[in-house]
């Protein structure tokens, strides 16, 4: 059975019920729902079919945990940029993302998308899309996650990353703690114009 065949909910079905799931729950995913995962990652579109990209999967606990660390440490950093230095200081819309910052090493996989050149960056973009819509279809959820400079040098020790390579993203994946959407987002009439900014078109 190809890829294709395994990833069997509408595309619509897809999109529109993909949130980010950052409560996951333990359990192993089987090795050939992350062949199917990364096999429809790979399949995106990106600049002169480069493929700038190289996926590097986190599956054993040590290491996941001693990822899960410096992990933390860069959330915090991103928290401290904006000027929250402890727990008590997070706003609401971060408490989600903290916990995940507290627990990402006990996930069952977690998934380093990476660049092979300095201009690859943009394209890696579709390719992460693409994992996510995949995983929703085999009922896997995830989010996309950042790292932080200050942690750039222990994650490249930590996972042998070449010179020239780097992480762009960090996508925890596991089977969610809770449900997929729907979800809630602006109507178009507020995020669509034409031609010029404010004008918003009447098929919206």
């Amino acid at each position: 059975m190809t890829t294709a065949d395994r990833l069997d909910i509408t595309l619509g079905d897809a999109i529109f019920s993909l949130r980010a799931i950052r409560r996951i729950k333990p359990d192993p995913i089987p090795d050939v729902d992350l062949h199917s995962i990364l096999d429809a990652a790979r399949q995106a579109p990106n600049g002169a079919n480069r493929q700038p990209w190289h996926f590097i999967v986190l599956r054993d606990a040590n290491a996941r945990m001693r990822f899960g660390e410096i992990y933390r440490v860069a959330w915090w950093a991103k928290r401290n940029d904006e000027g929250f230095f402890k727990p008590d200081d997070i706003p609401d819309r971060y408490k989600l993302a903290m916990g995940l910052a507290d627990n990402i090493g006990e996930v069952p996989a977690i998934i380093l998308v990476c660049t092979t050149s300095p201009g690859g960056r943009e394209s890696v973009i579709p390719a992460t899309q693409n994992l996510l819509l995949a995983a929703r279809a085999l009922g896997i959820g995830g989010t996309i996650t950042s790292l932080h400079a200050t942690v750039e040098d222990d994650v490249k020790e930590l996972l042998g990353l070449p010179d020239g390579a780097g992480v762009v993203y960090c996508v925890p994946l596991g089977y969610p703690q809770g449900n997929f959407g729907p979800v809630t987002r602006n109507p178009l009439d507020e995020i669509v114009s034409v031609d010029r900014w404010g004008t918003s078109p009447d098929w919206v």
